[in-house]
């Protein structure tokens, strides 16, 4: 009997600007607004992107691990040492806060709120929530340009 594990990801994500049409022509337009695109996306807060990196920081981290009370400290630290690296490698121009909560299952509830003061069109934020049979694992990850 495996252990079964469950995801859930929320997040914010920057708006890429309105293109500006121009004297161009129909094609050309296409061609320069694909360009526009792909530069933002290669400096955007792209909210798949670090879901997909927080997923797999805990997998490669917890697994299939049962909690451990013992081995929470270590875990918490490790996911999220993990989840740092590999935003680095995106090599976008951010700065990086990433948080984790590593919380056993056992009927006690937890409530937990953020807010952020910045630039709704060039910083962003992630949260996911990990689970497995007996614990729960949330990780945020807030994006700031650069």
């Amino acid at each position: 009997m495996g252990i079964s594990q469950r995801t859930e990801a929320v997040g914010t994500r920057r708006r890429l600007p309105r293109r500006r049409s121009g004297d161009l022509c129909p094609a050309a337009q296409r061609g320069q607004a694909m360009e526009e695109d792909q530069a933002a996306e290669e400096t955007a807060f792209v909210v798949e992107e670090v879901s997909t990196i927080i997923k797999e920081s805990v997998e490669g981290v917890i697994g299939a691990n049962g909690y451990q009370h013992s081995r929470v400290h270590q875990w918490t630290n490790n996911v999220v040492e993990q989840c740092l690296s590999q935003l680095g490698k995106l090599n976008k121009p951010f700065k990086y806060i990433v948080t984790c909560i590593i919380m056993q299952k056992n009927g006690a509830g937890l409530q937990t709120a953020s807010t952020c003061f910045w630039d709704n069109t060039t910083d962003g934020s992630c949260t996911v929530r990990w689970e497995n049979k007996t614990m729960y694992c949330i990780m945020s990850v807030f994006g700031l340009a650069i």
